[in-house]
C-alpha cells in the first residue's frame, strides 16, 4: 500500500503570492523524490454547509480571507522509507522559506493506503 502525507498550511494572507511562488518552484524539485507516486498541491477556495449537501448543490467560493490562507500538499510514495527521504530532501531545501509564510506550523497527517 501507498504511504501518504496530507500537509495544510496555513499562511499569512500578504505572503500568499510568495508561498505560491515558492511551492510553485518547489513543484519540479517535489516532482523528482525516489519513489514518488502522486504530487497534488490545493488552495482552498470554497466551503460548503450541510444545507448545501442536503439540496446537492456546489459549494460557495470563499468571498474573504479571515486569518490564514489554506493549503493543502498531497503526496503518495511507494514505501514510507522514500517518504521519509523526500521529507528529509524537503528540510534541506525549501522548509525554511515555507515556514516564514505560514501563521502556525503546518499540519501533517500521515498513512498507509487502505484502498
Amino acid at each position: 500500500m501507498p504511504f501518504t502525507e496530507i500537509c495544510i498550511y496555513q499562511v499569512r494572507p500578504q505572503k500568499a503570492e510568495e508561498f505560491e511562488a515558492l511551492m510553485l518552484e518547489a513543484k519540479d524539485f517535489l516532482e523528482k523524490q525516489k519513489g514518488l507516486l502522486l504530487l497534488r498541491f490545493i488552495k482552498r477556495g470554497y466551503h460548503i454547509d450541510m444545507e448545501q449537501i442536503k439540496e446537492g448543490l456546489p459549494p460557495l467560493k470563499i468571498a474573504r480571507i479571515v486569518k490564514s490562507v489554506k493549503y493543502m500538499l498531497y503526496w503518495e510514495f511507494d514505501t514510507k522509507e522514500s517518504y521519509g527521504t523526500a521529507q528529509k530532501n524537503l528540510y534541506d531545501t525549501y522548509w525554511r522559506s515555507i515556514e516564514k509564510c505560514l501563521v502556525a506550523p503546518h499540519d501533517k497527517y500521515i498513512g498507509e493506503g487502505m484502498f
